[in-house]
């Protein structure tokens, strides 16, 4: 079996006890963006499975986008890294 040579580690632990792999994250050709997938790249970048440099490279996010996703599931979870939340979770 061959694998292949990465950067970083290969496996994190989340504090739920899952495991996540770098399998686990989205395609980098990723060009629809559902919550689910985001939050996928906010955890591999807080648990250390990927750097948020790599993460900002490899899924052409700019640094502001990937903040606002940071900032949104640390406010109100996932849910608020729906399109359709986007109102519902604004600050005013």
């Amino acid at each position: 079996m061959f694998l292949k040579k990465v950067e970083g580690p290969r496996c994190v632990t989340l504090s739920d006890g899952q495991v996540m792999t770098r399998a686990d994250l989205p395609p980098a050709n990723t060009k629809r963006w559902v919550a689910s997938r985001k939050a996928a790249v906010v955890r591999g970048v807080a648990y250390g499975l990927i750097t948020q440099r790599e993460a900002l490279e490899t899924y052409s996010l700019s640094e502001d986008e990937f903040n606002e996703w940071v900032t949104a599931v640390s406010t109100h979870g996932q849910e608020a890294l729906k399109a359709t939340a986007v109102q519902k979770f604004r600050q005013t």
